[in-house]
Formats: structure tokens, C-alpha cells, sequence
């Protein structure tokens, strides 16, 4: 008689059989394992915005050279910042993200250095002082000492903006005292007082008077020679875009940028 044999001996060569294939085929995937080494980080995305902060009496002219900066970098964005220097000052040492600081004055400048907030600077222009009237000129203004007629209304710049600081010093050396019917905190806001007719005169930078398009008239003074601002230009010491930063402040630098400079009446330093 033939002996049955048990259920687990019939069963036994299939599965080492199964085995055997599950642990020899050449072409499967392996189980990914718990003690693979993780990806590596994607690398940071290159920064596209460059953001600067410069003078009011930039606007123009640095608002041209940003627009060819962006042309000279596609995907690149420039940012800006126009204000009183000093105010902007105030905003970096606050913490306000600047890659580049442009200052109408080295004062103002060197509030930010002083803080560790700012590169070497280098001074790119000058700029003076004019006498800025309405079209018809209806007080007849022909010189700073018309200023100190209390009929004649004027405009300045507060004295702790670069714009005002250099009106004190023109005014200082022709030994004249002005009350001026408003202080205004940037030189943009003191020439618009002149463009609205809300007052006779006014001292801004003679680009401001350029600019305007022959809304205003422009006259010039001698003790203006004693009271010129220097631009210092540097770019920020924590710039989120050091590289950027750079090539921008190198395009003020350059023949392109002192050629728009120029054209718009600031004079080489």
C-alpha cells in the first residue's frame, strides 16, 4: 500500500520555489529602504529684484537707468525707493530690505555706515541749488534777497533733508533770514508747492527745475556755489541681492550713467 504523505510536505518545494525567485530576479526594483540617503536640497533661486533706495531728486534719472538695467538683464526687476534722504536713512537702519542706497548727501550716508549698513560709497554727482518760480513769475523774484520779502510767499525743504540743509547754508552765506510759509520733506514735494501756485518761490535742486518740464522757472543764485551736495551711492551691507547690488551701482558708475546724470544737469563730482 502506498503511504499519503502530509499536506505541509506536497506544499514545502512550491514555496521555496517562490522564494528562490523573489530573492534572485535581475530585473525587479528594490524596496526603497529606510537608510537611503534623502535628496539633496534644491539650490536657491537666483534673486530677480534689485531694490534701491535713492534720493527724490533721482527719480528721473534713476528711473531711466532702471529701465535699462532691466533691458541689460531679462527677468530682472528694479524696485525703487524715492524719498527724503533721510527718511530713507531712517528706514534701513530700521530694517528695511535695500540692496543699493543712493543719498543726496554724504550726512545722510553716513547715518547708514555708521550703522554697518552700508559698503564704501562713492560719490557719483553734485547738485545745486536754484531759485524756482512760477511761469510768469507773478512776485517778480530776481534774487535770493526777494526771499526775504514777507509778501512773497516761499518753500523749502526741512532743514534735516539734504535739500534744506543746503538752503541754510546758501541762506547763512548771503547772510539772509527767510520765513517760509511751508517746509516740505523732500525737494519733489517743495517744487510741486511751486507748480500748484501755492507759493512764489522756492529753493530745489536745479534738476528738479529741469524736470519740470518749464512748469517752473529756474533762478540762479551766487551763494548756491557754498552750498552744493554731494551724492554718495553705495550698495547695502546685508543686500539681499549683493550681486545685482553691484552691477546696478557699476551702471550709475558708468559712461551710460554719467551721461544720463549729466543730461538731466548734475554735475560731475
Amino acid at each position: 500500500m502506498l503511504r499519503r504523505q502530509p499536506r505541509w510536505a506536497v506544499a514545502l518545494p512550491l514555496v521555496i520555489a517562490l522564494v528562490g525567485l523573489s530573492g534572485c530576479g535581475s530585473t525587479g526594483t528594490a524596496a526603497p529602504s529606510d537608510s537611503a540617503p534623502a535628496s539633496a536640497p534644491a539650490a536657491p533661486a537666483e534673486a530677480t529684484t534689485v531694490t534701491v533706495f535713492a534720493a527724490a531728486s533721482l527719480t528721473g534719472t534713476f528711473t531711466e537707468l532702471g529701465k535699462s538695467f532691466e533691458a541689460a538683464h531679462p527677468g530682472t526687476t528694479v524696485k525703487f525707493n524715492f524719498g527724503s534722504s533721510a527718511t530713507l536713512a531712517q528706514q534701513i537702519t530700521a530694517g528695511a530690505p535695500a540692496d543699493v542706497f543712493a543719498a543726496a548727501s554724504p550726512a545722510t550716508m553716513k547715518t547708514v555706515s555708521d550703522a554697518g549698513l552700508a559698503g564704501s560709497p562713492t560719490t557719483f554727482v553734485r547738485n545745486k541749488l536754484e531759485i524756482a518760480v512760477p511761469a510768469d513769475n507773478a512776485a517778480k523774484v530776481d534774487g535770493l534777497k526777494d526771499l526775504t520779502d514777507p509778501k512773497v510767499k516761499v518753500a523749502l525743504c526741512a532743514e534735516q533733508v539734504p535739500c534744506g540743509a543746503a538752503a541754510v547754508k546758501a541762506l547763512d552765506a548771503a547772510g539772509l533770514k527767510v520765513t517760509p510759509v511751508t517746509l516740505e520733506q523732500d525737494v519733489k514735494a517743495t517744487l510741486t508747492k511751486v507748480e500748484l501756485g501755492e507759493v512764489d518761490a522756492a529753493l530745489v535742486y536745479r534738476t528738479d527745475v529741469l524736470a519740470s518740464g518749464g512748469k517752473v522757472k529756474g533762478i540762479a543764485f551766487p551763494e548756491a556755489d557754498k552750498a552744493i551736495n554731494d551724492y554718495p551711492i553705495a550698495v547695502s551691507a546685508k543686500a539681499p541681492a549683493p550681486g545685482l547690488a553691484k552691477q546696478f551701482v557699476d551702471l550709475v558708475l558708468s559712461p551710460e550713467g554719467k551721461g544720463v546724470l549729466t543730461k538731466a544737469g548734475f554735475e560731475a563730482p
